[in-house]
């Protein structure tokens, strides 16, 4: 399933050298603003341990993990929803993603120009949510209208469609965004509104306070994520983009060194990933190991057509296997005849970290 995340922020805080390091894409990266205008985008593997275990186990010749799309969309400013900026088109950019990674600047550098002449991490996030909701009020006026000429007319779901409408509009210029409306619900999905969108914080700090483990800035954009319901994740854009031009074992070493057990950018990806609700199924064999990804809730035929259409649509069964099981029993076989192996009908809920067979007849 193809999955999106966008990346926002105010100029100059790290998007473009955290798009670099994510992807190996070397998107232009210059301490001006609107250094980006075109968005970037690269695909990005889900980073995941088991997958490559399952390969040493089944002897699988080619490794294919499961990846999320990154877009590096050019940074917003104050106006941005009149267009200031370029502001209009950077917006549209975020209507097509499925969750939003906003990049706040945690560090002082003098060195590197703020946008706003300082760093105030909640001026700077409001900035950039106030940008959203402005353009989702822009939205759903237009909506209105449509709605109220329809309702003139007699319509009486367009009425009952008005009246949800207009409060949520209310909602909306209370500065609250539309994700927090009636405990999330999710109306008028053809208007794609910017603040529906589920957020995730990438606090980017400098080298010593990632190894200190954050500070005061982090500590502030923690406080107000958590309020809406968010997470963050720090990372050091400089440090990942040091990281990014190393190979596997050079890179381990250099976060031995700093004393760090895993790489922001590892704990980015897999936050973004669990944020929007998915999980992991495994396909294991002599020619591949596989990840695939699906919604968690996802129930075995829906999943098996994650690979292709025909699957789903003469699923037969599916022979299961835990991960656990699969690693203890040394493969399938050995799973098979410790009697590991399950076979799972259309009703099965696929959980995180099954490995697969799908038996199928079209």
């Amino acid at each position: 399933m193809s999955l999106t995340c966008g990346i926002v922020g105010l100029p100059n805080v790290g998007k473009s050298t955290l798009f670099n390091a994510l992807s190996s894409t070397k998107a232009e990266s210059a301490n001006f603003p609107f250094c980006t205008i075109e968005p970037n985008v690269g695909l990005v593997s889900v980073p995941d341990t088991r997958l490559l275990q399952l390969a040493k186990i089944a002897g699988s010749q080619n490794v294919l993990p499961a990846t999320i799309e990154f877009v590096d969309i050019a940074g917003l400013v104050k106006g941005a929803a009149e267009g200031k900026g370029k502001g209009n088109a950077f917006l549209s950019h975020i209507r097509e993603v499925d969750l939003i990674i906003h990049v706040v600047r945690c560090f002082d550098d003098d060195d590197i120009i703020h946008v706003e002449g300082s760093v105030d991490t909640q001026r700077d996030i409001a900035i950039i949510e106030y940008e959203l909701l402005l353009k989702d009020i822009e939205s759903l006026e237009k909506k209105i209208q449509n709605l109220a000429k329809q309702a003139k007319s007699g319509d009486k779901e367009a009425n009952n469609a008005l009246s949800e409408a207009k409060d949520l509009l209310s909602h909306l210029e209370d500065g609250k965004s539309a994700r927090s409306f009636k405990e999330g619900e999710v109306l008028f999905k053809d208007l794609f509104l910017l603040t529906q969108k589920p957020v995730l914080y990438a606090c980017n700090v400098s080298e010593d306070d990632i190894v200190a483990g954050g500070n005061d800035y982090v500590e502030q954009v923690k406080a107000y994520a958590a309020s809406q319901g968010d997470e963050t994740v720090s990372f050091c854009a400089k440090i990942e983009a040091e990281l990014a031009e190393l190979d596997e074992e050079e890179r381990m070493l250099f976060l031995e060194e700093l004393g760090i057990d895993q790489a922001g950018l590892s704990r980015l990806i897999t936050a973004a990933y669990a944020n929007l609700g998915l999980i992991t199924y495994f396909t294991a064999g002599p020619k591949e190991a596989r990840a695939w990804t699906i919604r968690s809730g996802t129930k075995a035929p829906q999943a098996a057509g994650v690979i292709h259409t025909d699957f789903e649509r003469g699923f037969i069964r599916a022979e299961t296997i835990a991960y656990d099981d699969y690693v203890s029993y040394e493969g399938e076989k050995g799973a098979k005849e410790a009697g590991k192996m399950r076979q799972e009908g259309k009703e099965y809920v696929v959980k995180d970290g099954d490995v697969l067979l799908f038996r199928f007849n079209v």
